[in-house]
C-alpha cells in the first residue's frame, strides 16, 4: 500500500448515481450541476467524501460503465468544465472527490475498439484481447464474433458490448495470450494511467475501481494483476501521492498489496455481507445469524495485516435497497453498525433518508432487476419529489408511487427521522479516532443465531465499546468491560452487570472503557 492521504483516516464516502440524484436541465436526468448544487445538503449530513458512478461519455448500454471516451463528460451530465467547478465547490466545503474508473473494459462504441476491429495492423490492434480465428471462443469468456473483417474473436467482460481490455496474461497457454510485458498490454497500461493523470490533474481526488482484481487473465492468485496496479502505484507515489484509490475487490490482502488504500466489501462471492442486509432473514431484519460474516471478516482483516481498510457499503446501484429487507428503527440500528466498522463507510444515496426498492420497474440501461435501486433522489413533496422538473414520463426512472415515500424535507427537520439518526452517528463517528477508519476491532460477541453483535474498536489509547441488538427480545453479553461513559445511545438503556450487560431489544450502546 502506498503512502495514504491524511484525508482518507476519517473519511465517510456519499455514494452518487448522477443519472438520478439532481436534473438542474429539465430533461429527466440528473446532471452535474444537480451534484454542485446539493454539496451542502451532503455536508449536512456529514459525510466528507464523495464516489460518483461514472460519468464519462458512453452509449449507456450499462448505465456508464461501458466508457467511450475517458476524457469527456457524458454531455447528458454536462461538460468538463462543470465537473471541475464540482470538485472547486466540494473542496470549498471540505469534501472529496472520487470518479468511478473503469479499467477492465470499454464499450464497443469506443474509438479504440473501431480501431482494433481493422483487418490492418495499427496501434490499437492489441489494445483488446482477440483470438487468431473467428473459430476459437476464449475459453471461459464470452465473446464477440463475426463484427468486422478481421479474423479472431474479441473477450468481452460481462455484456456482450463491453469488450475487454488487453493487460496480458499471467501465463499465455494459446498464441494469441499474450504476456503482460508485451507490446499491447503495455500500451494500455499506459493509456489508463494518462486517464487517471487527466482527471487528476483536473481536480479529481482519486477513484474508486470497478473490478480492479479482473485485469491480468490466467492470473494464478491475482499476481499479475497485483503487479501491474503496484506500477500504477508507483507512478501515483511520484506524480500525485495524495491522490485516493479504493478497489473493487473483495479480497484487501491482495489489494493492499497491489497499493490500494481501501478495498470495497463484495454483495457477491464469500463475504456474507448479504447475511446481513439482503437475504431471507438478514441479521438487521431481527432474525438472522452475523456469524458467518464476521468469520469471514476477521479472517480478510488478518490476511491484510489488521488494517482495517475494508469498506462496508450501505449498498450500492447493483443491490437491492437497504430498506427493502429492512425497516423502521432497525435502519437506524443497521446504520449504527455501518457508522461503527473500521475502513470508510459508503452511504448510497437517498439510504439515509429509506428510500425503497421500487419493483417491478422495465429495465433501464442494462440495469434489469437492479433497476428499482436506482430511481430519482427524493427530495421534497413537489412535482417528481423535487429531482426533475421534467414530465414525468421524461424521468430516467420512474419516482417512487407510494405517497408515503420518504424525503429529505420531511426528514431533516425531524429530530426522530433516520436522517437524523445517521447525522447523529457520524457525529460521534468523527468525534472519536478509535470509531474512525484505522481502529482496532476486536469482536466478542458474533451474532450467532440472533445473538447481539459486539466489539470494541481502539485507537491510540481510547477503547469504545459497541454493542448492537437488532432482535425485539433481551440479550447478554458477557463481558468485563469497565464503561466510563455511554456516548451514543438507540432505544432503551442497557443493564450493567459485574460481569455482562444486557442490552433491552432493539438497541445499541456506544460506551468508552
Amino acid at each position: 500500500m502506498g503512502k495514504r492521504p491524511e484525508w482518507l483516516d476519517n473519511a465517510v464516502f456519499y455514494e452518487i448515481y448522477p443519472q438520478s440524484f439532481m436534473d438542474t436541465d429539465g430533461d429527466g436526468i440528473g446532471n452535474i450541476n444537480g451534484i454542485t448544487e446539493k454539496l451542502p445538503y451532503i455536508k449536512e449530513l456529514g459525510c466528507n467524501a464523495l464516489w460518483i458512478n461514472p460519468c464519462f461519455d458512453s452509449p449507456f448500454g450499462d448505465a456508464g460503465y461501458d466508457v467511450s471516451d475517458y476524457y469527456k463528460v457524458a454531455p447528458r451530465y454536462g461538460t468538463n468544465d462543470d465537473i471541475v467547478k464540482m470538485f472547486e465547490e466540494a473542496h470549498k466545503l471540505g469534501i472529496h472527490v472520487l470518479l468511478d474508473l473503469v479499467p477492465g473494459h470499454t464499450s464497443w462504441d469506443h474509438p479504440w475498439f473501431k480501431e482494433s476491429m481493422k483487418a490492418e495492423r495499427n496501434e490499437y490492434t492489441d489494445r483488446y484481447i482477440w483470438t487468431d480465428s473467428i473459430w476459437e471462443e476464449p475459453k471461459g469468456y464470452g465473446s464477440l464474433r463475426g463484427i468486422s473483417d478481421r479474423d479472431g474473436s474479441c473477450l468481452v467482460n460481462f455484456f456482450s458490448h463491453q469488450p475487454a481490455l488487453n493487460y496480458g496474461f499471467y501465463k499465455p497457454e494459446r498464441p494469441w495470450q499474450q504476456a503482460m510485458d508485451a507490446e499491447g498490454p503495455m500500451a494500455t497500461r499506459k493509456a489508463m494511467m494518462d486517464v487517471i493523470r487527466f482527471w487528476l490533474s483536473k481536480g479529481c481526488d482519486g477513484f474508486r475501481v470497478d473490478m480492479a482484481g479482473s485485469l491480468v487473465k490466467n492470473d494464478e492468485d491475482s499476481k499479475g494483476t497485483i503487479a501491474l496496479w503496484q506500477d500504477v502505484r508507483n507512478f501515483l507515489d511520484k506524480e500525485y501521492p495524495n491522490a485516493a484509490f479504493v478497489s473493487e475487490w473483495g479480497e484487501p490482502d491482495k489489494s493492499l498489496q497491489a497499493g490500494f488504500h481501501m478495498d470495497f466489501l463484495l454483495h457477491f462471492g464469500p463475504s456474507h455481507y448479504n447475511d446481513l442486509f439482503r437475504c431471507g432473514k438478514p441479521y438487521f431484519g431481527g432474525e438472522g445469524d452475523a456469524s458467518e460474516f464476521v468469520k469471514k471478516y476477521l479472517e480478510s482483516y488478518e490476511k491484510s495485516e489488521r488494517k482495517g481498510l475494508i469498506c462496508i457499503p450501505s449498498g450500492n446501484h447493483d443491490m437491492e435497497r437497504l430498506a427493502y429487507y429492512i425497516h423502521d428503527d432497525r435502519l437506524k440500528i443497521a446504520f449504527a453498525f455501518l457508522l461503527s466498522m473500521p475502513g470508510a463507510p459508503y452511504i448510497y444515496y437517498g439510504d439515509e433518508i429509506g428510500m425503497r426498492y421500487i419493483e417491478g420497474l422495465t429495465s433501464k440501461e442494462g440495469g434489469y432487476s437492479r433497476t428499482g435501486a436506482r430511481s430519482p433522489m427524493q427530495w421534497d413533496d413537489s412535482v417528481n419529489a423535487g429531482f426533475s422538473s421534467a414530465p414525468a414520463n421524461d424521468l430516467y426512472i420512474p419516482i417512487d408511487p407510494d405517497a408515503k415515500r420518504p424525503t429529505v424535507k420531511k426528514q431533516i427537520t425531524d429530530d426522530n427521522s433516520l436522517f437524523s439518526e445517521v447525522k447523529k452517528l457520524i457525529s460521534v463517528r468523527q468525534s472519536h479516532k478509535a470509531l474512525q477508519n484505522l481502529g482496532d476491532i476486536e469482536f466478542i460477541s458474533d451474532g450467532a443465531n440472533g445473538k447481539p453483535l459486539a466489539y470494541i474498536r481502539s485507537f491510540d489509547g481510547e477503547k469504545i465499546l459497541v454493542a448492537i441488538n437488532p432482535a425485539d427480545n433481551p440479550a447478554e453479553i458477557k463481558t468485563d468491560c469497565n464503561i466510563v461513559e455511554q456516548i451514543y445511545k438507540f432505544g432503551e438503556d442497557p443493564e450493567i452487570k459485574k460481569d455482562s450487560i444486557v442490552l433491552k431489544g432493539k438497541a445499541v450502546v456506544f460506551a468508552l472503557i
